[in-house]
């Protein structure tokens, strides 16, 4: 990521961009990004998304690491504990934003519906994060984020409102997005 998204992300955007945030996995993404951006354009804001269940949010906020507790409907982000990748971009993240479930699976709706982008969690929970950074920068600033998986492989569960419900997630689908629910 540090030879190839970092330098992509850069040339799109005309090397604009005032802020980048992603929830983390490996941290690979993240750290080779954040390096990428720290060289490039050194003005950039980074950010951690983390969702509810990970360490990272609270480490990247105090410095200390906490235990794990809870536990969110994404998968494969959100970690117990600081990687070694993540270790090597950690003081070139300014802050952490932590993104509930609910927000998550707002998000993908909103998508599909507003965009017709079908989004998995994940992703709606970087865009999710990116909606809350651009509260915290100036208006008009570009913020960027990954969209790192789609809603194909989760659709029999994203979409399934006794799913959502088992999950206490139902009433965070919006009203008029409540056709695509099976």
């Amino acid at each position: 990521h540090y030879e190839t998204t970092g330098p992509e992300l850069i040339g799109q955007t005309g090397g604009h961009i005032d802020a980048f945030v992603a929830a983390t996995g490996t941290g690979g993404t993240l750290a080779g990004v954040a390096r990428s951006l720290h060289e490039n354009v050194p003005n950039a804001k980074l950010f951690l998304a983390d969702p509810p269940g990970s360490v990272l949010f609270e480490f990247f906020r105090s410095g200390r690491m906490g235990f794990r507790s809870g536990s969110s409907i994404t998968e494969g982000i959100g970690q117990g504990r600081l990687t070694d990748n993540l270790a090597q971009a950690r003081d070139l993240i300014e802050d952490a934003v932590l993104i509930p479930d609910e927000a998550s699976i707002e998000m993908v709706f909103r998508m599909l519906k507003d965009e017709g982008i079908p989004l998995g969690a994940s992703s709606a929970l970087n865009v999710a994060a990116a909606v809350e950074v651009s509260k915290r920068v100036p208006p008009g600033s570009t913020v960027v984020t990954m969209l790192c998986d789609s809603a194909r492989n989760y659709a029999d569960r994203l979409f399934s409102a006794a799913w959502l419900e088992s999950k206490g997630l139902l009433d965070a689908v919006p009203d008029d997005c409540r056709h695509f629910l099976t």
